[in-house]
């Protein structure tokens, strides 16, 4: 049940950080999802490592929206480069 959450939860982050930042973004149910993810996971390392976080805890949902906005941006500065 936990893993259906976290898919949930991440494709719900992913729609948001797709929605706020502009310009092209990817496109499918599949990558939306695996683009919150990543965040989610991006946003609790990010946090452990400055002390926002205690280790073994996981990112917030504000947290996970931020870390799937930086994912964003730099898959989109790796496709622009291809």
């Amino acid at each position: 049940m936990a893993i259906l959450g976290a898919i949930i939860i991440g494709f719900i982050v992913g729609l948001i950080a797709r929605v706020v930042t502009p310009g092209p973004s990817p496109r499918g149910f599949i990558l939306t999802t695996v683009l919150g993810i990543v965040g989610a996971l991006v946003a609790t390392f990010l946090g452990q490592a400055i002390h926002l976080y205690q280790p073994g805890e996981p990112a917030g949902f504000f947290g996970a929206i931020i870390g799937s906005i930086i994912v964003l941006l730099a898959w989109r500065q790796l496709a622009r480069a291809r």
